[in-house]
Formats: structure tokens, C-alpha cells, sequence
């Protein structure tokens, strides 16, 4: 007796070229951040979304662009958890040194120390690393330009504030892939100090703020 046959599978669906690609370099992104630049491959990114590497390769051709466009999209996601555009100077510079000392930013911080000794190797990285610095740097530079001009802050060099923050935050960083990480409040604070020295605040201002905002 002849019978119909019937599948149980459901058609699979096919997404706009947009919605896929950023399905691709959100899921890159994540492996990014918990795993290391390294273990972006084309295939690890089809086994997270559950599709064949050729789909992968159909958006990025080049494994290593996505590596970059990954590390990017994370950098622009963290910037707008550092920088707030709300409040005075020194309630936003407080937010950034905060975020920086509740270890929220930790996750990032392996990433960035990821790519810059990756980017030795890769010139395309390394262009994307000078990119996502330079915005970091103009975040910052805002911060400690508006707060030189209200008052808020010290009549300093605005530049060197900058330089000498990032200097601190890269400096604490550093040891963000220790097996036991310091505790000490020499270290926990250092961005928070250096902070407080290059802007010419006096001290514990900053750590005042940062309490209140708690």
C-alpha cells in the first residue's frame, strides 16, 4: 500500500544578509570575550550558531576580518559602559574609575591585552587597536576638558591627564590574568589616585564621589 512520507524536520530559515551577519560578529564577539581572539575560527563560530562553516565563510572570507570586526564590536560595546554623557565632570570620571574597580571591566581587560599582543603579528589588528584607543582617548578627553573649564578640575595639561589614567588602567591591567588577583588598595585604587594627582583634585575627592554614587 502505497503512503505519503512526511518529514519532522522544519525548513530552515533564511535571514537577511544584515540580520546574519550581525548574528556572526555578535557570536564572534562573545567567543572573544570569554575565550580569547585566538579561538575565533570560522568553525567555532558555526558551531555556536548551530550552521555550517560555509555560511561563515559566505560573510567573512577572511577569518582574520572577523577577528578585528569581533574585537571591535567589543571595544564599542565596553566604551558605553566606561562613558556616561550624563552629569558634571567628576561624576562621570567617577562612574569610569568605579567601573574600573567593581572588576567590571575585567573581561575587557584580558581582551585588550589579547589583541595588543596579537596585533605584533597582524596589521590589520594592530590599525583597529590605534582606532579604538584614539576613541577611548577622545571619551576621556571630554571628560577632563569639561571639567578644566567648569572649575571642576585642576588647570592642568589635559593631554597628560589623559595619558597618565590610561597609563594606570593599562598599568592594573596588566596582572588582570594573574591566578591570584591583588587586593591590596594600592592596586584596587591606582586609577582612582592617579586620577585624583593628574587633575590636580585633592585627595580623596574622587573617592567621595565614587561612594556617593554607590
Amino acid at each position: 500500500m502505497g503512503g505519503v512520507t512526511s518529514s519532522t524536520s522544519s525548513p530552515r530559515t533564511r535571514k537577511p544578509p544584515q540580520e546574519r551577519r550581525e548574528e556572526i560578529l555578535s557570536c564572534a564577539a562573545s567567543i572573544a570575550i570569554d575565550e580569547g581572539l585566538e579561538r575565533i575560527t570560522l568553525r567555532a563560530v558555526a558551531a555556536r550558531l548551530g550552521v555550517r562553516p560555509g555560511l561563515i565563510t559566505h560573510y567573512y572570507p577572511v577569518a582574520e576580518d572577523l577577528v578585528v570586526a569581533a574585537f571591535a564590536r567589543a571595544a564599542v560595546l565596553e566604551r558605553e559602559q566606561f562613558f556616561i554623557a550624563d552629569g558634571t565632570a567628576l561624576e562621570r570620571l567617577a562612574h569610569f574609575v568605579d567601573h574600573v574597580e567593581r572588576g567590571r571591566s575585567l573581561p575587557l581587560a584580558r581582551l585588550w591585552l589579547n589583541a595588543r599582543h596579537l596585533a605584533r603579528f597582524s596589521p590589520t589588528l594592530d590599525t583597529e587597536l590605534q582606532v579604538q584607543d584614539e576613541l577611548d582617548r577622545q571619551r576621556l578627553a571630554a571628560i577632563i576638558d569639561d571639567g578644566i573649564a567648569s572649575g571642576e578640575f585642576g588647570d592642568v595639561d589635559a593631554a597628560a591627564a589623559c595619558i597618565r589614567i590610561f597609563i594606570a588602567l593599562d598599568g592594573g591591567g596588566s596582572y588582570v590574568n594573574a591566578s591570584v588577583q591583588i587586593d591590596h588598595p594600592a592596586h584596587v585604587r591606582v586609577v582612582a589616585d592617579v586620577a585624583e594627582w593628574a587633575l590636580g583634585l585633592e585627595a580623596g575627592r574622587l573617592r567621595r564621589m565614587i561612594d556617593a554614587q554607590a
